[in-house]
């Protein structure tokens, strides 16, 4: 008897329960009373309580860490998004001496590894008075070569007749950027946002690095410090589960764009 093959959606379906598991676990244990911390104890809808969540923000600094997180997150997207499209529109359409060597050289940087540039960032950040602030948390991200060569890449593919055109009509640089360029990458520049997003509220390092109080602390250091306090772990549960929210959001507001990008790009590969 020939042994049944593995197809890709059983490959897929597979994939997708080890992935979801651990979340359903965080997610039924931040539910479970403080008898129930383990399994299958925590399975017991009967038992369900929302006493976790309320212990959690009313004993922790969580209100504090969460609006750490997006203004990290959402004030970083927003100038990454713009900083990376005019450089992506300046590298793909413009023509200036050392174009090729300077997009090149702001590319190798992805070979770097975070924790090599990590001790020059914080001397920077310290000598500029920005320990312990949100200039100094977000200032230093901004420069995101990955999301620079995306933009280039995307807006290479635009038509050089529309910038042409936009040049004949006597339209300025800044008005081609806003009324073409930038209605034209919306599904990438919304897939990029995701991305930043995701990365930022979920960035650990450095965060734990600049924010030396427990006011300048994000969520997933504030979560992370709650372990060393002897928090019970149904509530250590609870905070990470109140942690996934808002990235659920941002995808499912997204989503329209992300699948638009993917279509677009298939389409023009």
């Amino acid at each position: 008897m020939r042994p049944a093959r593995l197809t890709m959606p059983t490959l897929l379906a597979l994939t997708a329960i080890v992935t979801i598991v651990p979340f359903a676990a965080m997610v039924l244990v931040a539910f479970a009373p403080p008898s129930g911390q383990t399994f299958p104890g925590a399975l017991d809808p009967s038992r369900w309580t929302w006493q976790n969540f309320s212990d959690v923000l009313s004993s922790s600094d969580i209100p504090r860490w969460t609006i750490n997180s997006l203004v990290y997150s959402l004030v970083s997207v927003l100038f990454i998004l713009l900083f990376a499209a005019m450089a992506g529109y300046a590298f793909a359409k413009k023509r200036f001496p050392g174009r090729e060597l300077m997009f090149w050289a702001f590319l190798a940087t992805l070979m770097v590894p975070f924790q090599a540039t990590l001790i020059p960032s914080y001397i920077l950040v310290a000598k500029l008075g920005w320990v312990d602030g949100y200039w100094g948390l977000i200032v230093p991200t901004l420069a995101n070569s990955q999301a620079v060569f995306l933009m280039r890449q995307f807006i290479s593919q635009l038509p050089d007749e529309l910038f042409e055109a936009a040049e004949l009509d006597g339209a300025s640089e800044w008005r081609t950027f806003t009324m073409i360029v930038l209605p034209l990458v919306r599904p990438a520049l919304a897939t990029l946002g995701i991305f930043v997003f995701l990365w930022h509220w979920n960035d650990f390092l450095w965060p734990l690095v600049i924010g030396q109080s427990a006011q300048m602390q994000t969520l997933t250091v504030g979560l992370a410090s709650l372990q060393t306090e002897a928090v019970p772990i149904n509530q250590v549960m609870a905070g990470a589960t109140i942690t996934v929210v808002p990235s659920l959001l941002v995808f499912g507001l997204l989503q329209r764009y992300l699948t638009d990008s993917i279509a677009m790009t298939g389409l023009k590969s």
